[in-house]
């Protein structure tokens, strides 16, 4: 009878459909989408992370987004946004304003998401806490991939995958943002990924290993991502990390030296989007489905984990204490 007693709490984690494993509150997690399987995860962080937490069913989640506390904004390929509960990642709100949904991002102190829509050109701004969009502005068809500065006051908006036009908008007010310039990159744009001053946005292309740094008005151009594209860029600390999906590589860069030689790891084929916390990065592959965590310092792989046929996008939340 002690045995089976015993045994009874482990069972029971067994069994619970939305927990396979178990992490400590107020520890990292990370959110991945998974839109041929129809699911969004949540996978426990650190040396011996890899498991998954929980798992929600939710038409083709293409890409997710979401402060470090509070709900994620899904953006699916059926035309939707959703809000998913913190924690538990039950959905709380699914708008269907929008007509090609594509990308979403958090404004500074969470309280606003940002969602371009490729088909009506729109930035819709949603407040998270009160479940409702409170303002779109037109940035121009194509609306794509887009970068919040660390202040929030600066948003820049690709317009296409493959973006010959960037807009500039002024986010003083968050709830308002206003269109204030658009340019030309000198390499067609794929993301966008402001440094920690705020004085330099790094953009990344599709068609092209280059990734320009633009400062002040200027632009120079990098050599760095080490393989074709399309490339995404995120800044952790005084290292700049760039993606390579199609030459299964992350490159470490000095964002501050970019001539120095970068550091190259492997990872898996078609690991093109990345998420950082800490002094870790986490980057998910679109073409075999595993999810790796790496260490900044000296890319070192943590561990790397099969969550389904693809996975997509990844962003980091922390589960509340």
């Amino acid at each position: 009878m002690r045995r089976l007693l015993a045994l009874t709490p482990l069972l029971a984690a067994l069994l619970m459909p939305s927990s396979v494993a178990a992490t400590s509150p107020g520890q990292p997690v990370a959110l991945v989408t998974a839109e041929t399987a129809n699911e969004v995860f949540a996978l426990s962080l650190g040396p011996h992370g890899g498991h998954v937490l929980r798992r929600v069913h939710l038409a083709n989640p293409l890409m997710i987004a979401a402060p470090r506390h509070g709900p994620a904004v899904v953006v699916s390929t059926s035309g939707t946004v959703t809000l998913l509960a913190w924690h538990t990642l039950r959905p709380v709100k699914t708008f269907h304003s929008f007509r090609a949904p594509k990308v979403a991002a958090i404004a500074p102190g969470g309280q606003f998401a940002y969602v371009t829509d490729e088909r009506t050109g729109d930035l819709s701004v949603i407040e998270l806490s009160q479940r409702r969009i409170v303002e779109r502005v037109f940035v121009g068809l194509g609306a794509h991939h887009l970068a919040i500065s660390p202040d929030g006051r600066r948003i820049w908006v690709a317009l296409g995958e493959t973006a010959t036009t960037i807009v500039r908008l002024d986010a003083a007010n968050p709830r308002e943002p206003r269109v204030v310039g658009r340019f030309d990159p000198r390499v067609t744009a794929h993301d966008m990924s402001f440094a920690p001053t705020g004085r330099q946005v790094l953009v990344t292309s599709a068609t092209s290993s280059a990734v320009t740094d633009y400062s002040l008005g200027g632009g120079r151009l990098w050599s760095a991502g080490g393989g074709r594209g399309p490339q995404h860029a995120v800044f952790a600390g005084g290292t700049v990390l760039v993606s390579s999906g199609y030459g299964s590589a992350l490159e470490a860069l000095s964002w501050r030296s970019p001539s120095r030689a970068p550091r190259v790891a492997g990872v898996p084929y078609g690991s093109f989007n990345l998420a950082t916390y800490g002094g870790f990065v986490v980057t998910t592959s679109l073409f075999t489905g595993q999810v790796t965590e790496l260490r900044v310092r000296d890319l070192h792989r943590l561990w790397t984990t099969k969550v389904a046929r693809a996975a997509r996008y990844v962003t980091i939340s922390v589960w509340p204490g």
